[in-house]
């Protein structure tokens, strides 16, 4: 995994063997977290998407009817996880080296968990870029939902 995001000229976003991770660049809790976590360790071949970047995999995703303003998303192996799913998901894959990821295990491999605590963290990030003054993914024409 590199950690620059892939952008809209990326070829391979129909590899199976990938897992993809769309996330909004522009928040920096957002950011923070997909460099915290050792998703290189956890998943294998993890591609970081900036959702403000747009192409292939956020098109994808957003066909599938997720709001990205509402939570980053997974590709995994064809499916698709959205929001606390995804926490849950690294959290059921990854190792448990260093404090940040012993406390993530805990929180997010309960998928009830996940659940409760997923709108807060995502309440954070609103406020965060409304203090850095960016707009919402749909606001700024990306990352809503197809009509």
């Amino acid at each position: 995994m590199t950690d620059a995001p892939h952008t809209a000229n990326n070829k391979d976003a129909d590899n199976k063997d990938t897992v993809w991770i769309v996330y909004d660049g522009a928040c920096p809790l957002c950011s923070a977290y997909v460099r915290m976590v050792r998703l290189k360790q956890a998943l294998g071949d993890v591609r970081l998407v900036d959702a403000r970047e747009g192409g292939p995999v956020v098109e994808e995703v957003m066909a599938q009817g997720f709001d990205l303003d509402q939570g980053m998303a997974m590709k995994m192996g064809g499916r698709f996880y959205h929001g606390g799913q995804v926490m849950h998901m690294i959290a059921m894959m990854s190792s448990e080296a260093g404090l940040f990821n012993r406390l993530h295990a805990w929180a997010f491999r309960s998928p009830l968990r996940a659940k409760v605590l997923y709108p807060p963290l995502r309440t954070g990030r609103n406020i965060a870029l409304r203090l850095l003054g960016h707009k919402p993914l749909a606001e700024a024409g990306l990352g809503d939902r197809p009509k």
